[in-house]
């Protein structure tokens, strides 16, 4: 059980070595021997807020306490500045109750949910464009020499995805160094942890960055302009209805982050050119995520 008072925000990493997020599974390869691989966990994960049930997530099952903050949060069905009493998790259970000072009925905002392209079913509701109209965004620079330092350092740090494939990736940064790390089987959920991380420990969002594996959604751009993220980066690509959020509300939005490369499509007047590219490696061919060469 967390009491919600504000805490020092612990350095947050991945952790390949966890046994509850992978299972080794026996199969066949292209010449018919026999191998042994390790996949990542997926296990449902049921969310209320006060006594009301909102929704079964899958989910690796870190963290579960920043998802689910993190999931009202970025749902509108939470403000930044409501009054959380008590988060409690059952393992047993695999359920996680938020509660807050004053009632909530969301009965009606379900019956609004949308669909959206994220996978492992991530959901946004049809007010939360209304949102993020309002939203304004600090001023912040991205330098490109911090950007080549934090995508060199997230291919290079351990992970999951690295161990065992299947999963996506978010990180917070500052500056070129992640600050926030989060992994799971939908990159909703994983920035949905790193929402509910900077809400539980009162972290400024307004000189971070937000790096993902995935593309470049309407729904990505929605989450991090929720949170005051100013920079959102990917090295994937984009969606034609992510870029126009991101201008519409003033997000920088950089794609195709690999090796030398990249492409801002929103926001470049953040950006700043310090990075003299002789000094820039190309990216090994080990940190390749399927169908990402069609984003070339």
């Amino acid at each position: 059980m967390m009491k919600m008072e504000k805490a020092p925000a612990p350095l947050i990493v991945p952790n390949p070595e966890d046994p509850r997020l992978t299972e080794r599974v026996a199969g066949t390869d292209q010449t018919g021997a026999s191998v042994e691989i390790r996949v990542p966990v997926e296990r449902p994960l049921t969310l209320y807020l006060n006594a009301q049930e909102i929704v079964t997530m899958m989910t690796i099952g870190d963290y579960p306490e920043y998802l689910a903050l993190g999931y009202l949060l970025n749902q509108n069905m939470l403000r930044y500045d409501d009054v959380v009493t008590e988060v409690e998790y059952d393992d047993d259970l695999q359920v996680v109750v938020v509660r807050t000072e004053h009632h909530t009925n969301f009965e009606a905002k379900l019956k609004k949910r949308t669909q959206t392209s994220g996978c492992a079913q991530g959901t946004a509701f049809g007010d939360l464009l209304e949102a993020v109209e309002s939203v304004a965004l600090p001023k912040a620079e991205l330098r490109t020499s911090w950007l080549y330092e934090m995508t060199r350092t997230i291919n290079t740090m351990p992970s999951l995805y690295l161990e065992a494939g299947a999963i996506h990736g978010c990180v917070l940064c500052k500056e070129g160094t992640p600050v926030c790390y989060t992994e799971d089987v939908g990159r909703h959920n994983a920035v949905d942890k790193i929402a509910g991380w900077i809400y539980r420990h009162g972290v400024d969002p307004a000189d971070k960055i937000l790096y993902t594996t995935g593309r470049l959604t309407s729904e990505m751009v929605i989450k991090t302009v929720r949170m005051g993220i100013p920079i959102l980066v990917s090295r994937s690509g984009f969606t034609a209805w992510g870029v126009e959020l991101a201008r519409q509300v003033g997000l920088t939005l950089v794609g195709r982050t690999r090796g030398k490369r990249f492409i801002a499509l929103s926001g470049q007047e953040r950006i700043v050119f310090d990075q003299n590219l002789d000094y820039v490696e190309e990216e090994s061919a080990r940190h390749k995520r399927k169908g990402e060469e069609r984003d070339d």
